[in-house]
């Protein structure tokens, strides 16, 4: 059940995708960094289809971090918790001022992965989400959030490895999701990879500079 890593991993997810999806010119593989992109990496050369990253960062309740009020992402997209908004009142300017603090960091890591390469357009293009796995996918649910805004044809989230009822969950919410393998118990992402270690930003901007397709 385990996967030896991400590579590994990505390589079997990319076999499943190919099986299911075929190949075509309008697909995009957008991975979450940093451990997404090792994955990513080989599901857009089993797919033959361009990779980027798509960067999420969480706009946390202030003095309780944790607790998301909303994210930002990649295209200047925010996506905002109403239901915690609800029931934690803040002021729309600490708000903007978190947003601020967030948006600085998301395009520093940009900056760092992507360098001057502009972002792929997902506008009528079908985008394949990819992560490393899920856990309780919060940070998933808000790219793909951010990315509806973006309009693109069709939004595909997949994972080697996810919990059940987390894949379930966005199968109700109406998005198409592949996981590989849904272990059960299921406890943590790095439980299923023998080797878990850290993905560094120097991996990921390497990664990102390689063709599709060897």
């Amino acid at each position: 059940m385990r996967f030896r890593d991400r590579v590994e991993a990505g390589k079997l997810l990319g076999r499943e995708l190919a099986r299911r999806l075929g190949k075509r010119d309008d697909r995009i593989v957008l991975a979450l960094p940093r451990g997404g992109v090792p994955v990513g990496a080989e599901v857009a050369r089993a797919l033959d289809a361009p990779l980027d990253v798509f960067i999420v960062r969480k706009l946390g309740v202030p003095g309780h971090e944790e607790l998301a009020m909303g994210a930002i992402a990649s295209g200047g997209v925010r996506v905002m918790n109403r239901d915690v908004l609800g029931w934690v009142p803040i002021p729309q300017k600490l708000i903007d001022q978190v947003a601020v603090r967030e948006q600085e960091e998301l395009e520093r890591r940009e900056r760092e992965y992507r360098g001057s390469r502009p972002p792929i357009d997902v506008r009528d293009k079908t985008v394949i989400v990819v992560d490393d796995g899920l856990a309780t996918g919060s940070t998933m649910r808000a790219a793909v959030a951010a990315l509806r805004k973006m309009q693109p044809r069709a939004i595909i989230v997949a994972v080697p490895v996810a919990a059940t009822q987390t894949c379930d969950e966005f199968r109700d919410e109406g998005v198409d999701i592949v996981c590989l393998r849904t272990p059960e118990p299921f406890q943590a992402v790095g439980l299923w990879y023998d080797d878990f270690s850290q993905t560094t930003d120097e991996e990921v901007h390497e990664l990102l500079q390689q063709p599709a397709h060897d």
